[in-house]
């Protein structure tokens, strides 16, 4: 997959920046944008897999341990099947930014908020080229280990059951980080009949109350 280009207007606000860019930090997100293009190809792997609701949790065939919490099985409410999908931009992408960082840390900067950008724009279009091929009438929106009270620690048996280290190249650290960094994994219900969207963004993020983006009275591109 090649990157289209990227929203730099959502990469400028994971700089911090309200409203338009200004000329200085433009050029700076041009030049990243143009390198990161250049130089990452994204790679996505998915699975679709059966869902059953027990008293401990949601269980999905093609997973070890089952999904715990409540924001999930609302999440997955009606649903008889699931998408599992990972995504990254691989290990240039952090190459890049690490780089950068040695000699221009403005520059890495722009750099790591492209490619937040970019992998937001990966995945979207994963989730479109699945549901192309594989079409159903309603699904949820993505949501990631980490949300709410869905244990971030599910991440490897994740990554096992999509066997994501061979086919892409993402592994897990032992406290649950994604290698490559700029990296996505979420859980899509799919439903024959429609399914309560249910809450989004802020509202389920675990670093809702940390968060430098509502400080400064913006949102993330996950929360838009």
């Amino acid at each position: 997959m090649e990157l289209l280009p990227v929203s730099k207007s959502e990469a400028a606000r994971y700089m911090g920046v309200k409203g338009a860019p200004d000329p200085a930090v433009a050029e700076l997100l041009d030049r990243a944008e143009s390198l990161v293009r250049e130089r990452v190809r994204p790679k996505y792997v998915y699975l679709e897999t059966d869902i059953t609701f027990t008293d401990d949790g949601v269980l999905l065939g093609a997973m070890t341990e089952p999904l715990t919490g409540e924001d999930i099985k609302r999440h997955l409410k009606g649903c008889k099947r699931a998408v599992l999908l990972a995504a990254t931009l691989s290990q240039e992408a952090d190459k890049l930014i690490r780089q950068a960082a040695v000699t221009d840390m403005a520059q890495s900067l722009a750099l790591d908020c492209i490619c937040s950008a970019a992998v937001e724009q990966v995945c979207d279009r994963a989730e479109e080229e699945i549901f192309t091929a594989h079409p159903c009438e309603y699904r949820t929106w993505r949501f990631s280990p980490g949300y709410g009270d869905l244990p971030i620690t599910l991440q490897r048996s994740f990554l096992l059951a999509l066997n994501a280290q061979r086919r892409i190249g993402l592994t897990v650290t032992d406290s649950c980080l994604l290698i490559p960094s700029k990296s996505v994994t979420a859980i899509i219900g799919v439903s024959d009949a429609p399914v309560e969207r249910g809450p989004r963004g802020c509202a389920v993020c675990n670093m809702k109350d940390s968060c430098a983006y509502r400080a400064s009275g913006t949102k993330c591109g996950k929360n838009m």
